[in-house]
């Protein structure tokens, strides 16, 4: 393949390090002008390629460039948008490889979770049956931390630092307030079936910090008399505890505890809000006084304390997924590898996408205690490292300095507009 133009999008719940990946990978493109001419980004995800909203980055100076490393957010825009199969919905398709044609883009670039990973193998395998190859790389970003194949994932590292910190913090808040107010504080944290989130929760206490945390895991169905016996018999040895609860929580019939009927545009059961029906539950059985909080979009859009190892890593998929492309590398993605926890050192590998597309990872049972309500020492020394280390971006009057790029709109060479269904 001689010269050609990539095109990058980002997709589904946006974290704090995202654009460090947006930033490797226009970096790197730029470094290797020879085989890579121009770098369009779609404007709020696929529906970018789509539409033929696209962004030239060229026209983004080095340092606005630089400076997504450390800024937040999804810099171009995301999308929940699942691409439907081929037999269902054809002329999406079409659509895609009319666009692609159009402005002579023959590298796709792909920054999700599963549903973009999916998406992304799908281009690959169906653009050669519609006349125009494309090369499809998917870069991971997931704050659930639960695409397969890899050690973790791009976004989990910095939320799993801020939970931890949240639930330290908001602990020794409690412990202060608990002789004569507050004795159980609830933070809801996200997660859907994995519970990685929430078990970054435990690593708030520690041998030199002993804090009383009850964890509620997706992987273990909830069952409100252990749970009620377990926070009871907690105030009565610390005068007070925290609970940290993934909102994938299910009772023991499979049933989401916070699921809200309603469904998101992947087709996922929408939810939020399980953190006052246990903190109303902890009122009404046992009488004590409890806050409860969501973290919702904080914890994942907390880039001033972000985990260095997280950016380091995100920044890492980024570069490497261009030099798979450069490479010949087709419907394949970046991995971490964890080559040792002591000292802690990884690599990047690489997937195919057909084993990594709409497969999910759980938290292995050998990372919850026995009786469910915390992590194992096997989970602590997997988590620790990904948290470890500082990126604080530059401040300015107090504030972080995030980037605002330009987004210069790429002109649009088709006739013909298209609308997603």
């Amino acid at each position: 393949m001689g010269r050609r133009n990539a095109f990058y999008a980002q997709s589904g719940g946006v974290t704090a390090v995202i654009n460090a990946s947006a930033c490797g990978l226009i970096e790197t493109a730029r470094r290797h002008r020879d085989r890579i001419g121009r770098v369009f980004a779609g404007r709020n995800g696929i529906l970018g390629a789509m539409t033929e909203d696209l962004i030239d980055t060229g026209r983004e100076d080095r340092r606005a460039i630089a400076a997504l490393r450390h800024t937040p957010a999804g810099a171009f825009g995301s999308c929940r948008y699942k691409l439907k199969g081929l037999e269902q919905n054809r002329r999406e398709y079409e659509r895609l490889i009319e666009v692609f044609a159009a402005h002579d883009i023959g590298y796709f670039f792909y920054n999700g979770g599963g549903d973009s990973a999916d998406t992304c193998l799908k281009i690959s395998q169906l653009s050669a049956g519609l006349g125009y190859p494309v090369q499809a790389i998917h870069i991971p970003k997931t704050v659930d931390n639960d695409l397969p194949l890899t050690d973790n994932c791009p976004g989990f590292g910095s939320v799993a630092k801020y939970v931890a910190v949240s639930t330290r913090e908001a602990s020794f808040d409690v412990a202060s307030m608990a002789k004569t107010s507050t004795k159980v504080f609830v933070l809801e944290v996200m997660g859907r079936h994995a519970g990685w989130i929430a078990a970054a929760g435990g690593l708030a206490a520690d041998a030199d910090t002993d804090l009383p945390i009850v964890i509620l895991f997706p992987e273990i169905p909830f069952e409100p008399e252990k749970f009620l016996a377990r926070v009871d018999g907690t105030v009565r040895k610390y005068g007070y505890c925290s609970v940290v609860v993934s909102e994938g929580v299910r009772d023991t019939e499979g049933r989401f505890l916070s699921d809200q009927g309603l469904r998101d545009a992947f087709g996922h059961a929408q939810l939020g809000g399980v953190a006052p029906i246990i903190a109303d539950l902890i009122r009404q059985r046992l009488g004590l006084k409890h806050h409860w909080a969501v973290a919702d979009y904080l914890q994942r859009a907390a880039r001033h304390i972000a985990s260095k190892t997280d950016v380091d890593q995100a920044y890492a998929v980024g570069r490497a997924a261009v030099r798979f492309a450069l490479a010949g590398h087709n419907a394949v993605m970046p991995t971490i590898e964890r080559v040792s926890n002591r000292p802690y050192r990884w690599k990047i590998g690489m997937a195919p996408l057909d084993r990594v597309a709409n497969v999910e990872k759980i938290m292995p049972r050998r990372f919850i205690r026995r009786d469910g309500f915390g992590i194992t020492a096997a989970c602590r020394a997997y988590l620790l490292p990904l948290i470890r280390g500082e990126d604080y971006p530059p401040y300015k009057n107090g504030l972080p300095n995030y980037v605002r790029l330009r987004n210069t709109p790429v002109a649009k060479r088709l006739r013909t507009a298209f609308e997603p269904k």
